[in-house]
């Protein structure tokens, strides 16, 4: 496994995130329980999560299920960098989502709760509140830091000013801010290099990138695609829009001998700011194939080619559109 550090942090964490979403509604728990095994002795130590995942509002189930594999010892909980989220609707009443002050000291206490542990070591806003003021935000995460509930703040779906402005505020309260952005970014979704990759570079905030795969469309075409995850359930559309490039990135895969997911996680590993792309194995076996990315090296030319058959946005603004 190759380890980096998390934006401008001193933490170390390995170059592919383990992704949870999936847990317990597609992947069982038994078998999620092997695949974070399996991770922990490849040497992932970056596990991502969040309180809505799970499928039901407001019961953190795939929160419990990565707290009952802790709770099974052999220094899991030690070994692993749990990073978790708050934003979204945890209830039908009022201050039961989104990030004020009262929400973002409930939702930790809650998810602390649900992963049996005492910190949280990355806490992610899951979305940008615009009708939260940053001091209140930042205010509420100051105390959650102080109180050694978490260790450092993250964000996810940002737009580059957000980044900016999120840094900024945090900046004039001697805080350390943000560290880690997620954002959905792939071959297929390049439109973050426009803003919120320049941004993440000015202030060394690491890129997390979920979505990596575009819903299983960069993973083997029509058929993965209809198979994707759920959080992209018109991969099957997705593929339609984007069939010419699909069919020609799996020819070039092909005559290179290359599986085209591994690839399209290559390729991420190869873009700057990116810490490690967020996988979603609902197996062993696809945790193994995820670790095939690490050994595919592609040189300039190679990264000229990819991009000519998906091209991005043509460089950062204003650049990319202006001049």
């Amino acid at each position: 496994m190759e380890y980096t550090r998390l934006g401008r942090t001193g933490l170390k964490v390995s170059r592919l995130c383990l992704g949870t979403m999936n847990w317990p509604w597609l992947t069982p728990e038994e078998e999620a329980f092997r695949v974070m095994d399996r991770a922990l002795e490849v040497g992932v130590n970056f596990f991502d999560t969040a309180n809505v995942y799970g499928g039901k509002k407001g019961e953190g189930l795939t929160e419990r299920v990565l707290g009952r594999w802790f709770g099974q010892g052999g220094g899991r909980r030690d070994k692993v960098v749990l990073a978790t989220k708050v934003y979204g609707n945890m209830g039908d009443w009022p201050n039961q989502s989104r990030l004020s002050a009262l929400h973002i000291r409930r939702a930790c206490e809650d998810s602390l709760r649900r992963l049996g542990t005492d910190h949280i070591d990355l806490y992610q806003m899951h979305h940008v509140d615009r009708d939260a003021p940053w001091d209140e935000v930042w205010q509420a995460m100051q105390q959650l830091v102080q109180a050694g509930k978490v260790l450092y703040v993250g964000s996810s779906n940002f737009a580059g000013w957000h980044i900016a402005q999120a840094n900024e505020a945090a900046r004039s309260r001697h805080f350390l801010g943000l560290v880690c952005e997620q954002t959905r970014y792939s071959l297929l979704c390049r439109e973050p290099e426009l803003e919120v990759v320049p941004a993440c570079l000015a202030y060394g905030v690491g890129l997390i990138p979920w979505g990596p795969l575009a819903g299983g469309v960069l993973a083997g075409g029509a058929s993965r695609a209809r198979a994707g995850r759920r959080g992209d359930g018109n991969a099957a559309a997705y593929y339609k829009k984007h069939a010419a490039q699909v069919k020609a990135y799996e020819a070039w895969c092909a005559r290179r001998r290359l599986d085209p997911a591994q690839v399209a996680l290559a390729w991420l590993l190869h873009q700057p700011a990116v810490t490690a792309p967020i996988i979603g194995p609902r197996t062993v076996g696809q945790v193994d194939s995820a670790l095939g990315a690490l050994k595919v090296k592609l040189n300039a030319a190679a990264l000229k080619e990819l991009d000519s058959i998906c091209p991005g946005p043509g460089g950062p603004a204003p650049e990319a559109y202006a001049w």
